[in-house]
This record gives C-alpha cells, structure tokens and sequence, in this order.
C-alpha cells in the first residue's frame, strides 16, 4: 500500500515524499513580490467587483463562482513566486551506507511472507539483499555499503549470505554503536537496520540514538516477520531474585502470553537444577492476552542454582523457543547480624528474637534499655559489643547488614547517630524497620529528624503514648502484599491468601501518616469503626537501602492468641520471612556482578565490581581481578579497570566459548589488605533470550526511524529505501533546488478550478 502512495506522489509532486520531508522551501519571485501582492489584490478586486454586478445571479452562485475563480487566479500568481525545494543529496560513490543485517536466533522462525511462500525471516532478508538483486544494486550504485550482521554486538560481513541466525541475544544499542563506532572518521550518509526489533541488550537505546542523531545520520529500519503470532504461548517477562539467603523461600513473577487457546489450560513448572519445585496453571485472561503467574521458590539448599521456567507448547505454535527461560539463583549461607534497639521491656522483643532464634542463616542481636543508661545485650559476639549501648562509629553501626527499632524515642539516640541511621540506609546499602510503640515514630519524636525522611510514611510531631488507648485493626495485605515474597505464610499463594484472612487483629498506638511518593504499601488495617486504609507495612528504596515501618505494637498476639494453635508457625514465619527481607539485598563492601547472567559461546560478559571501604566509602586506587573457571574446570585472570563514570567501580570483559556455568570469583587488593568477593556465576547456552518476544516489534523500530530522521518500512516495501537514502544531511552531500511550479499538482488543481466552475454553471444553465 505504502508504495503505490509513493509513486502516486512522486507523480503529482515531481520528486519522492522523502525529498519534502528533507527539504527547505523556497520562493524567487519572477517580479518583486510587492508588485506580485499588488498584481494579486487587484485581480481579486476585479473579481469581486465583476461577481458583485452580476445582479441576474443569486448570492450563492456568486459566492461559489468568485471562489472558484479567485482559486485559480491565486494558483497561477503563486507560480509567479516560483516556489522551490531545496534538498541536500549523497554525492554518488562518496558516502558510506551501513547495512545491520539481524544475525539472531529469532531470526530463523519461519513466519515471513504468506500463504505457501512462507519462509524464514532470514532467508526472505538473504533474498531481498542478495548481491544481485535490484535494491542492493541500486544502493551499490550510489554509496559505498558496509555490510554487518548483529546479535549481542555487530561484526562486518561480505554480503548477506553470511548471516546465519545463530545470535542468542539482540542488542540494538550495542550493535549500532559498534557500526558507528568502526566507521568512525568516514563520511556515514545512513544506517539501514534489517531485525524483527527482538531487543533485549542491556545498552542504551537512547544513548545510542543520541550519537547518531550529534552526527545528523538517519537510520532506516527494515521490519522482517509478522507483528502478532495467532496462535502462540510465550513466556514474555520474568522477574526472580537473583539471590537467596539460605532457608529463604522466594517468588518468581512471570507474565505469559496466550493466544490462540480457547480457554484451555496450560501447567507452568519451575525447576531447580533439572528437579520441578513448584507448579502452576496458566490460565488464559478475560481481557488481552497477558497472564501474569506467580510461582513459590522452596527453599533451597547453599549454593548457585540453575532455575528454569517451562509451559507445554501448543501443538501447532509458529515457535516454540520461547516456551523457556533459564538464570541462575544463589543462596548464600549467612548468618546476617541484625540489630534490634528496643526502649522498653515488652512482649514483643522476646517473640520476635525467639522466632528468628532457630533461624541459623540471621542472627537478631538485642540491645534493650533495662534502666537509665543500663541496656541488656543478647547474642553479641563479644564482652566489648554494644558495652555503651547503641553504637557511636559508623565502623562498628555499618557491621550490621538490618536494624529494628522498637518502642524507643527520638531522644535516646544523639544528633549524630540519627545522621548515622539514615546514612545506613543511603550510604551503606542497609535495612531499617521501625516497629509501631508508645514511643516509636510520630509519638516519640522523630519527626523533623534526619532519619523521619528516609521512611516511607509521613509524620506529625506528636507525645509518647503513655496510657492511650489502643486501636485493634484486622490486617490484611494489599494486592502488592498478597505477591511479596516476605508476607507468604503458607506454600501456595492461595494458602497463603487464605491464612490472612483466619489471623486475630493487631493493634497501634501510633497516629501513621500517608504515603510518601515512591512508598509501596504491603499491609493496611481495618479498624472496628469501618476505616480500612490504615497503613499497617510500608517500605521504600531510600539511596542504596531500603526502610520499612510496621505500625502495629504486638505482632505477638498471632502466636499467643487463643486463636492461634500451640503448634502453629505463622508468627515464626512472618518475623523470619521480614528480616531476611531486610538483609537479602543489602550490599557488601566488595561485590561483583556478570551482566547479562545467560549468553551464548562467543557472547560477551561484563563483569562489574563495587569497591567500598568498611564505611563504605567509595575506593577508586585498587587492583581488582577476576578469576573465571569455564565448566571444564580451566581458568583464567581478568584484570578489571577502574570506571571513569562511577566512584569504586570496575569492569572488565570475557568471551566464554564453551556452553555451562562459569564461575567468577573477584579480589581486590589495596595496599596490603585483601578482600574477596561474593561468587557470582554466568549461564552459557545456546538457546539464549533472544525467542522471548520473537514477534515483529514494529513499534521499536517505527521510534529508531522517526528519532533519527529516518522511515521504516515492511521488508516487502524495501524498494524505496534507495531513493529516499539519498536524500540526507549526513556525510558528503550536495545541495540543489528543483522547481515546484511546474509540478503536474498544479496543472492539475488549476485544470480542476476551471473545470468545477464550468461545470456549476453548465449545472446552474448559466453557460
């Protein structure tokens, strides 16, 4: 369709559509324009004039006669103005054309053309940019084409033959990078960019549209495959934790697309290790085709984990590829020292450490005031922790990886230790959980200190609660709550679902504020009066940290009411499901990460390291190194390079060849001190992510064009792509103005004009 508009345009207007877009009007008037204004006011006058004396006729065949004759008047004084297009054009054989062939796995479904030509993407791209036909010839005839073929990165090539579809990865950022980048310094006319847009790199997008757009080069998208898949099931978007603590159960959230069903039912089953852990059903949604299922991770035992994800495939999918997806999970052993402050003795400081007691992966150390300027300590590691109570150094604070404040005022900590708790959450990476009390939050004074910013709901300034009452809220958590991996008190989500419902109410003392912006909310109370929106746990991201405030006072009433039975464990798995939630993603002061987790052989991995010094301060003067082991067992030395961009960061890049885990194990050494990181691990295979959204993503291409100066096309209507590739401001170009007047739209609006006014008046029997 679009090339039939095309020609026809080029017809009417003389030159393509892309020369309009490209180009800058201008006039030269034959005469001065003044006496051309002049010449045409006084042809409107007479027309006027004329028109008005013609008293035989009625007003509206008077009224659509002038106009009519005034349009043609001014259609033909406009070409006086000699209206022009200027238009900068590639000089012929003086440019460079770089040509992105898609060299990924998707590219091998069998989805393009139709009826019985179906065939690979791949092979109608081969042919339609084969050496011989009619496009590349043309393109030959007027640049210089560089021809690549892309997956993770781009590579050149010859020709398009040797595009081979073996890519598990797409990214479009990188590759496009690595073409401007090789054709730095040469005069670079375009980028034409050949992919089903199946991106799933990590680079920039933006980035890597920004430089292309500094240099003036357009970009020209070629969409191969089809946008919608008929019949197809598809794992589209997987959210896991990338580690454990062990004994931690977890939550996998995966977003399945389903199509084509007919309300049938598919099983979803999460394997660890080869072994199925947990199973769902897919069930096809009311509206729209994504269906979201989330799957329990069981705890695990210490160590890295291959998770994968698996749906059956329907019987007559197009691909089945994307039925699957694979990373891999670490559980670390621990323990995680957390520490609990509580001002007062009360129930709930026994209950919560006796919860977590058995737990050997965190360890609670208590600090309670038993008197003035007395505190009781339990589990410290020595005679000497905590001996003046909370500590006074970021040194000795920033050992603990969570801290849980109780029912203790403001006043109890000095100006600096306030400092000191929210630079725990920002600047260490920490967790902080307030717990509702008399003198906790609002009531004890914290509002308008350092720490009231770094917590997810406002605060008023309020007095200690001493003998007010207590409000009873029936807690029940929100539709984030019923996913999050720390409120899930039995095996199943359902289960779990339903055990909220059957637990005896909590009660607060504390008046909790709203929301702040970027605050999640995870549990919120109904009080007896009817109100239902009381805020009971929220939590935030607070610089590299996290803080949570949980607004009720006696959590242990869920172990100790009469309800309750003596055997049951939910107030046990609600305290240690909450602190492991509190220290999973705290950071250490050295860690690596290997970015993307899942390549194929001949892929790259970067491999970042953060080093920070015991107050986490950023390090930038240290010899960081890598030890990767292939699954073969053989080894080798990466040395990773201090980042100009960020404080205390490294990076380095490896190229693993064989398909299996690698394992990367990272030291860094300053001075004489030595640290040795937290093993991460990459999965090589050769199925890769690049089948996950195997569809034709025509948007993402469309947005590539359009931010770049470019057009995108369907593969079938490539053949424009030579001619308007010439048009363009980018590399050695030349500047020509082509004359509008002439255009055969003129003749015709004109022809038309006296056309239509004879034709009134043969209609109105005036002629």
């Amino acid at each position: 369709m679009g090339s039939w508009f095309d020609t026809i345009g080029t017809w009417l207007f003389k030159y393509p559509p892309r020369a309009f877009a490209r180009g800058e009007f201008v006039t030269a008037p034959v005469l001065p324009v003044g006496l051309l204004a002049g010449m045409a006011l006084l042809l409107l006058a007479v027309v006027v004039v004329t028109h008005g004396r013609l008293r035989t006729l009625s007003v509206q065949d008077r009224v659509i006669l002038g106009t009519l004759r005034a349009l043609s008047l001014a259609a033909l004084i406009a070409c006086l103005f000699r209206p022009g297009l200027v238009t900068a054009a590639a000089v012929p054989q003086r440019n460079v054309l770089a040509v992105l062939f898609d060299d990924s796995r998707s590219m091998r479904i069998a989805d393009a053309g139709t009826g019985r030509d179906t065939t690979t993407r791949v092979s109608a791209v081969q042919q339609r940019f084969a050496d011989s036909s009619a496009l590349v010839r043309a393109l030959s005839a007027r640049f210089a084409v560089r021809r690549f073929r892309f997956a993770a990165s781009a590579t050149p090539v010859r020709s398009s033959a040797e595009v081979q579809a073996l890519g598990t990865r797409s990214d479009l950022a990188q590759s496009l990078d690595d073409a401007r980048e090789d054709l730095e310094g040469m005069p670079l006319a375009g980028v034409v960019l050949i992919s089903d847009g199946a991106d799933n790199g990590t680079a920039s997008l933006d980035d890597a549209l920004l430089a292309l757009r500094a240099r003036r080069v357009p970009v020209y998208t070629v969409g191969v495959g089809q946008e919608r898949f008929a019949r197809d099931i598809a794992i589209e978007r997987v959210q896991a934790p990338r580690r454990l603590l062990s004994g931690a159960a977890g939550v996998v959230e995966v977003d399945v697309r389903v199509r084509g069903m007919d309300n049938a039912r598919v099983p979803l089953t999460l394997e660890a290790d080869g072994r199925v852990v947990a199973t769902e059903t897919v069930q096809p949604p009311a509206r729209g085709d994504l269906s979201t299922v989330r799957v329990r991770i069981p705890p695990l035992p210490t160590g890295v984990h291959r998770l994968a994800v698996r749906v059956r495939p329907l019987p007559t999918e197009i691909v089945t590829q994307n039925n699957e997806w694979q990373t891999s999970l670490e559980v670390r052993a621990g323990p995680d020292r957390v520490l609990y402050v509580e001002g007062e003795p009360r129930p709930e400081f026994a209950f919560l450490r006796r919860a977590v007691n058995e737990d050997s992966a965190v360890q609670v150390v208590g600090l309670m005031r038993s008197a003035e300027r007395k505190y009781l300590r339990l589990g410290v590691r020595d005679s000497l922790e905590l001996l003046n109570g909370f500590p006074a150094t970021r040194d000795e604070l920033f050992t603990y990886r969570a801290i849980i404040l109780g029912s203790v005022e403001a006043a109890f900590f000095t100006g600096e230790q306030l400092r000191m708790l929210a630079d725990f959450v920002s600047v260490r990476g920490g967790g902080l959980l307030v717990l509702g009390g008399r003198a906790s939050l609002g009531e004890g004074g914290f509002a308008g200190t350092p720490l009231a910013d770094a917590l997810p709901l406002t605060m008023t300034r309020g007095e200690i609660n001493a003998e007010g009452p207590a409000l009873p809220v029936q807690v029940r958590p929100t539709r984030a709550g019923e996913i999050h991996p720390a409120l899930q008190l039995r095996e199943s989500l359902m289960a779990s679902r339903q055990r909220w419902d059957s637990l005896p109410p909590l009660t607060t003392v504390n008046q909790l504020g709203s929301l702040r912006a970027g605050a999640t909310l995870l549990l919120s109370g109904r009080s007896e009066g009817g109100r239902s929106d009381i805020p009971v746990l929220a939590w935030q991201r607070y610089g590299r940290g996290m803080s949570a405030v949980f607004g009720a006072q006696d959590s242990w009433l869920w172990r100790m009411d009469a309800a309750i039975p003596v055997e049951d464990q939910t107030h046990q798995t609600f305290w240690r499901q909450m602190i492991r939630w509190l220290v999973d993603d705290v950071p250490a002061p050295f860690d690596v990460t290997a970015t993307p987790t899942r390549v194929a052989p001949g892929e790259a991995v970067v491999l970042r390291a953060q080093l920070a010094s015991p107050q986490f301060e950023d390090i930038n003067d240290a010899q960081v190194s890598a030890i990767v082991t292939g699954p073969a067992g053989t080894s080798e030395v990466f040395s990773l390079e201090w980042s100009l961009r960020d404080d205390g960061s490294y990076s380095a890049r490896f190229t693993p060849r064989d398909t299996g885990r690698y394992t990367v194990d990272a030291v860094a050494r300053t001075g004489r001190d030595s640290l040795q990181a937290v093993t991460t691990t990459v999965l090589v295979d050769e199925r890769g992510a690049d089948v996950a959204q195997a569809e034709l993503r025509a948007p993402l291409l469309r947005r590539i064009a359009e931010e770049t100066g470019g057009v995108y096309y369907p593969l079938a209507e490539a053949a424009a792509l030579a001619d308007d590739a010439t048009f363009t401001n980018a590399g050695v170009t030349v500047r020509e103005a082509k004359d509008l007047w002439d255009m055969p739209a003129v003749f015709l609006l004109v022809a038309l004009l006296l056309a239509a006014e004879w034709g009134y008046r043969r209609w109105r029997g005036l002629a």
